[in-house]
């Protein structure tokens, strides 16, 4: 089963977004980092979640995407495919996880995150 575990803003003017959600809602938001900037929204003792700041790329220049852990990328991947989901980005490999943005067949955006 997929848990969504995150949550990531993209936008053109990444730093200006990471300002406005500081100061307005007190988030932490780290020094950016393959241009995605960490988010923390609070104490790990309070319920919510986490997520990120990105530039957005040319195929998804701003909008949110939640972000759902798996079991196994490649089975998911598959699964969406075959359930009417188009593949933006696939399967890419980072030091801790693997990342693939696809999208829903009634256009929503969304990542796949499997931890190594």
């Amino acid at each position: 089963m997929g848990k969504v575990i995150g949550f990531e803003l993209n936008s053109q003017e990444p730093e200006k977004a990471a300002k406005f959600y500081s100061t307005v809602f007190g988030w932490e938001i780290a020094e950016p980092h393959w241009d995605y900037r960490e988010v923390s929204t609070g104490k790990d003792t309070q319920n919510g979640m986490n997520g990120g700041i990105a530039k957005g790329p040319h195929d998804y220049p701003h909008g949110t995407r939640i972000q759902i852990e798996v079991d196994s990328i490649n089975t998911a991947i598959s699964n969406a495919k075959n359930n009417g989901a188009i593949i933006v980005r696939d399967k890419m490999e980072f030091d801790h996880f693997y990342l693939a943005y696809l999208v829903d067949p009634t256009g929503l955006g969304f990542a796949l995150i499997q931890k190594k």
